[in-house]
């Protein structure tokens, strides 16, 4: 009984920690998809390939169906690059709910807009 009870304990840490490693490679891979994104020869949907090949040799192809990159403006006026990527949450091993999480990387872009309006 005691020997079932540690098995699922330990199973159950083994799946959060699971949990928090797909986490953060999928933030580590939306960051620097949006910071290739943002570079001045590139478009952002070229950062959203980037998350997409980061994510799949990381991790696996499951997890980068759903990779999105826009460029938009900030309420200061900032341009930024944004990457956003939702991915199964694993709840059973790898295994989980599409779209269980969703996150996000940024990074300013190199095309700015000045400040008297012209770029």
């Amino acid at each position: 009984m005691v020997a079932a009870l540690l098995l699922v304990v330990a199973m159950g840490v083994f799946q959060l920690g699971l949990a928090l490693y797909v986490r953060n490679t999928l933030i580590s891979a939306a960051s620097e998809g949006a910071r290739y994104g943002a570079r001045a020869d590139v478009e952002p949907t070229d950062g959203a390939e980037r998350t997409r090949a980061l994510v799949t040799s990381a991790l696996s192809a499951s997890f980068a169906g759903d990779v999105k990159a826009a460029r938009s403006i900030t309420a200061s006026g900032v341009r930024v690059v944004e990457v956003r990527v939702s991915a199964p949450l694993p709840l059973i091993g790898p295994v989980g709910p599409s779209g269980g999480l969703t996150v996000s990387g940024r990074a300013f872009s190199e095309e700015q807009v000045l400040a008297g309006g012209a770029e």
